[in-house]
């Protein structure tokens, strides 16, 4: 591995890695704010934490395509695990977009909700990173 490959492999990591931390924090914050203005501006940093999440797993593929002309070669748990993490990220960026778009028709239950929804979904996509790593 050149240098140059192993430093955008890292910066996309880094980018990744922060990506989340923001779904993670920033769904953790929305679900124990109790004022409806700060869990709204922490669904944003969610959502960031979100899209940050699926451009730069994309990214990491594309880093791969670019260096060696051809996606990673993952089968078995890896491959569960890019396919859980994957889903994960698509469905915590759809339920953040409804809240922000939809939270103030919506009661109180229904937010709690979508906010602890996408925080099991951040700690499943993090935890799915750990058998990626491993078994790719």
């Amino acid at each position: 591995m050149s240098a140059t490959q192993n430093l955008t492999y890292s910066i996309v990591q880094v980018v990744h890695n922060l990506g989340a931390v923001a779904a993670v924090g920033g769904s953790f914050a929305a679900v124990k704010s109790r004022s409806a203005s700060t869990k709204k501006n922490v669904a944003w940093i969610a959502l960031a934490g979100w899209v940050t999440q699926g451009a730069s797993g994309a990214a990491l593929g594309a880093v791969s395509f670019y260096f060696y002309g051809r996606f990673p070669d993952i089968s078995g748990v890896a491959l569960y695990a890019l396919l859980l993490k994957m889903a994960c990220a698509a469905t915590g960026f759809v339920l953040m977009v409804a809240y922000l778009y939809r939270a103030d028709e919506w009661p109180v239950k229904r937010i709690d909700w979508v906010c602890l929804a996408s925080l099991a979904l951040a700690v499943s996509a993090i935890s799915a990173a750990a058998f990626l790593r491993w078994f790719s």
